[in-house]
């Protein structure tokens, strides 16, 4: 079931783990293009987004089917995405990688976030970007874009595989944003990604805290050095990580 909540244990993993880092552990795996390319936070949060995947796919607009009064229709894919995105998940909108019109603005980005929504991604760009900033929910997209979605793209599917910035995305994918990027976890591959990256965030902590202390990265970043392990083993201890 796409729509069925995260487990809680790997969604706190996540939260405390950096989009590079997990970059890294599916890289490991040969997953090499899971990076959503070209968005950014609208404005910093503090915390990761971390949620199942809910897609919105775009195609290129027909004129005659794509006049205002389309938005009158209560079937209408991005009206009907935004009313049944089931809450803490993700939608993440394939705008054919294209600001030139709008994915999406506040109202509707609003209504998401009182639904539950744990966060939205376009790999195009949202009208209000301002307000969106600052609505207490991640919002990432390509850069600010006012004309309405209509000028150059129809919302055609819902929950569908998509593409999202070269990112292969699946529905009920795990979404992870940092105060940097995106990136889209395979959602058989979550649990043990989360806790790798806890483990390689912890190392990465220590080794950070060497550096800062005048340490060399050569045996230390990666650590090919026993004594250095011998020293995480001992920072370990100390700090409860």
């Amino acid at each position: 079931m796409t729509d069925a909540p995260m487990n809680p244990e790997t969604k706190a993993k996540l939260e405390q783990v950096s989009v590079a880092t997990l970059a890294t552990a599916l890289f490991k795996r040969g997953l090499r293009h899971q990076v959503i390319q070209d968005v950014r936070p609208l404005s910093r949060k503090g915390k990761n987004m971390v949620g199942p995947a809910f897609t919105l796919r775009y195609m290129p607009a027909r004129e005659d089917r794509n006049q205002l009064v389309e938005f009158r229709n209560p079937d209408h894919p991005q009206r009907k995405a935004i009313e049944t995105c089931p809450p803490g998940h993700v939608m993440v909108m394939d705008s054919r990688k294209s600001a030139y019109a709008a994915s999406a603005g506040d109202i509707l980005i609003t209504r998401l976030m009182v639904r539950g929504g744990a966060g939205v991604v376009t790999d195009g760009g949202f009208r209000d970007a301002m307000n969106i900033a600052e609505l207490d929910m991640p919002a990432y997209h390509s850069r600010p874009s006012s004309p309405t979605n209509l000028t150059t793209n129809e919302a055609i599917d819902i929950n569908v595989p998509i593409g999202c910035g070269d990112a292969p995305v699946f529905p009920g994918d795990i979404v992870v944003g940092d105060d940097d990027s995106v990136i889209i976890i395979p959602a058989h591959l979550a649990e043990e990604i989360a806790e790798e990256a806890v483990e390689m965030t912890a190392y990465e902590d220590f080794a950070l805290e060497q550096v800062q202390n005048g340490a060399t990265i050569i045996g230390l970043y990666p650590a090919t050095k026993e004594e250095n392990l011998e020293k995480f083993a001992e920072w370990r201890k100390k700090t409860g990580r």
